[in-house]
């Protein structure tokens, strides 16, 4: 990344734009895409891990390719909707697309707002193994027992890592669960520290709460409009309720809900906005824990994208 410069570090490899959902990530990541020299000088990568699913694209806000203006993306519509996404393997492959980028001479942009994908790129991280029959008990009781009792065990044995996993998350309480049963130590011993391995100049953007929620409301309602039950039935159809990762996309289950009789469009465009919120709460404390990120302030697209620009140096 010639020219940026960040002190007390290595040049930056990355340039990633993070943050909470609806905050403009998409849009800011374009227009430093293009103040850096547009097509021929960066490529992005996808770190949203819902659009990493072929398919989902009215429900997680996928720029449609006509609106990419030009620019290369990468690390979207890889995966179906029944395979369950890791984030072993994504670190994987986003890392090799980065690697490959740089290889090509260009700038590659980090973009998105899931957490632990974005720290498994950028930071040291390795994943201890699995072992089906372990998860499989695990599961077994969450599925028996409810979420709650399993991450009650969680905060006995590791309140560190119980305080940052959401109680209804069964999917990361299983998993902490496993890891310590596998290795006899705390999940928190594996969770990343805000150490890179892959230098990067991190940038987010810092929405108001209020505003935020009224994007929140505002897109939700832009989503139902451009077609969110066609997309939900469509995909229910190739088998979205038997996915692992991708069935908790939020709005789906709401949308699946309209589409049931069980719910009113109206009633789901509230309890979608509800839902979001609600993402966009525990994104903003997992995001507000890494003291490397610069947090811009919420200005038009042009004074946005000029505060980005001075805060890389250019």
């Amino acid at each position: 990344m010639a020219d940026v410069q960040v002190s007390g570090a290595r040049e930056p490899e990355v340039l990633a734009v993070v943050g909470m959902t609806a905050t403009g990530k998409s849009a800011l990541a374009l227009d430093l895409a293009e103040a850096l020299g547009g097509p021929d000088a960066v490529e992005i990568v996808n770190a949203d891990a819902m659009q990493l699913y072929r398919g989902m694209d009215v429900g997680t806000a996928k720029l449609p390719p006509g609106e990419r203006r030009g620019v290369v993306h990468h690390q979207l519509d890889v995966l179906d909707v029944t395979e369950e996404a890791r984030v072993a393997a994504y670190q994987e492959a986003a890392r090799a697309d980065i690697a490959a980028v740089r290889g090509r001479g260009k700038v590659p942009v980090l973009v998105g707002g899931s957490g632990l994908y974005l720290r498994a790129v950028l930071d040291h991280l390795d994943f201890p193994g699995t072992d089906p029959a372990v998860r499989a008990e695990l599961e077994e009781r969450a599925a028996r027992l409810g979420t709650r009792p399993l991450h009650d065990e969680l905060a006995a044995r590791d309140p560190e890592a119980a305080a940052r996993i959401d109680p209804r998350n069964t999917r990361r309480v299983v998993r902490a669960l496993e890891v310590i049963a596998l290795t006899g130590r705390p999940y928190s011993a594996s969770l990343p520290e805000h150490v890179y391995a892959v230098p990067a100049v991190q940038l987010a953007i810092a929405v108001p709460r209020p505003e935020l929620d009224a994007r929140i409301a505002a897109r939700t309602e832009q989503m139902m409009a451009q077609g969110l039950l066609e997309e939900t039935e469509r995909l229910l159809g190739q088998g979205l309720s038997e996915g692992v990762t991708a069935r908790r996309a939020v709005g789906y289950a709401q949308a699946a809900d309209v589409l049931a009789g069980r719910m009113t469009k109206e009633e789901a465009v509230s309890a979608i906005s509800v839902a979001t919120r609600q993402l966009a709460r525990r994104q903003e404390k997992w995001f507000r824990r890494d003291p490397r990120i610069h947090w811009l302030p919420t200005a038009d697209a042009e004074g946005l994208r000029d505060a980005a620009l001075r805060t890389l140096h250019l």
